[in-house]
């Protein structure tokens, strides 16, 4: 079984993740290092030359391929859920985990970067509030959802271990 993280940049998945992997030892992965070597070039420049439909198309074909693993905490994009197809493949061979964070949190922890096309925009917040407006729908589905904002990571992954041993005694 997998244990998949999803939701929006900033809500941790990436540092959660890695360290959930090690505690459970178990391998990680994350599409987004499975698109940038697919496409042989990073994600914002994906969307700045080739545009966001482009990237999700080949972020469905990653998620294809990870969804295939067995073992792994798969790191996705916040975007992934958007398209049914991704979910039915990650929820084959995993419970989805999404995390999520106040727009307030979300910026102050991606406005260190400018790696996040998605908020290289006049007004962020609002971009932030938009994002998990439209997505909101989608990431209902996932298996649980857990709030970033005041957590730190290891209460986020043992509150994840905890909620997969539950999943498994059931």
């Amino acid at each position: 079984m997998n244990i998949v993280l999803t939701g929006m940049m900033g809500t941790g998945k990436t540092v959660i993740g890695k360290k959930l992997a090690q505690k459970l030892n178990m391998k990680y992965i994350s599409t987004d290092e499975v698109i940038e070597k697919d496409v042989g070039m990073p994600i914002p420049k994906i969307f700045k030359k080739r545009g966001e439909p482009y990237f999700r198309d080949v972020e469905t074909k990653a998620v294809k391929c990870v969804a295939m693993l067995d073992n792994f905490v798969i790191d996705t994009g916040g975007g992934v859920v958007q398209r049914g197809e991704n979910m039915e493949e990650l929820e084959r061979n995993g419970a989805i985990i999404c995390l999520t964070a106040s727009p307030e949190v979300i910026l102050k922890r991606t406005s260190k970067t400018n790696y996040r096309p998605l908020l290289n925009v006049d007004d962020p917040v609002s971009e932030i509030k938009g994002l998990l407006e439209k997505r909101k729908q989608f990431y209902k589905r996932c298996s649980r959802m857990i709030d970033t904002s005041n957590k730190g990571i290891e209460e986020v992954v043992n509150e994840i271990i905890e909620f997969i041993s539950e999943r498994k005694i059931e």
